[in-house]
């Protein structure tokens, strides 16, 4: 069947062929796989399902109907990810995989105060529908954190904080944001946490571009992680004033 090369994101190499999608796989694709089934067996809906593996190696994913968001999502859709977030997080609390689990960022057992986050929750990798929000793609970057760590992700990405802006409205966006989770976690404490959470978004990136991680060197043709260092040094100075909006 006609393969067709996906469009978005800077690590690349997803194609769709009818109604898949097959994408490279690494060391970490197992555990990944483990995580997604067990979304699956949760019937959490927006999630790709795990098919197995093409005559190339290659994993194959059930494709999401829809278009992926830019970068300033409108307010519902907004609500409607955190929403979404917040079940994803009580489903995958009980996701406790055994000893140790090689992920694309990290290799080792889950703490007993982490959960799996999916650590690459950004608009580019939202999907919407006539509905609005349907589902989140891409995967490989998931691994241990806290919750909070993929909430102020968001808030990096599609508050978005990482450029500047009013900052009423970037104060407005991160209380959405906190109401829409469930109250468990407070706008400060969403804005506090964005700065920490690039800093380990540059980091990563850095990591496996000297480990050789071709996805990791694709980004270095959008200029990362250099972006987003500029980006979260000039996040540093703005949180003081986007703090006192809320």
């Amino acid at each position: 069947m006609e393969e067709i090369l996906l469009p978005g994101g800077n690590v690349g190499g997803a194609v769709r062929v009818g109604n898949t999608v097959r994408r490279p796989t690494g060391p970490w694709t197992p555990a990944v796989h483990g995580l997604l089934n067990h979304l699956a067996a949760a019937d959490l809906p927006g999630v790709p399902r795990v098919l197995g593996f093409d005559e190339l190696g290659r994993e194959i994913l059930d494709y999401l109907p829809g278009e992926s968001y830019g970068e300033q999502v409108p307010d519902e859709v907004l609500a409607d990810a955190m929403k979404w977030l917040a079940e994803y997080h009580r489903v995958v609390a009980s996701y406790r995989p055994e000893g140790v689990v090689v992920w694309r960022t990290s290799e080792g057992v889950l703490g007993p105060d982490e959960i799996v986050c999916m650590h690459d929750f950004g608009y580019y990798n939202w999907i919407g529908d006539e509905h609005g929000f349907s589902g989140v793609i891409d995967w490989d970057m998931a691994g241990p954190g806290v919750p909070l760590d993929d909430i102020a992700f968001a808030a990096w990405n599609t508050v978005p904080l990482a450029i500047p802006l009013d900052p009423a409205y970037q104060a407005a966006r991160v209380q959405l944001m906190a109401d829409a989770y469930g109250g468990s976690v407070t706008p400060l404490e969403i804005l506090e946490a964005a700065p920490t959470r690039a800093e380990r978004s540059a980091r990563v990136i850095r990591a496996g571009q000297v480990a050789g991680d071709p996805g990791m060197l694709n980004l270095a043709k959008a200029g990362e992680p250099e972006r987003t260092e500029r980006r979260l040094a000039d996040l540093r100075r703005r949180v003081p004033i986007i703090a006192t909006h809320l």
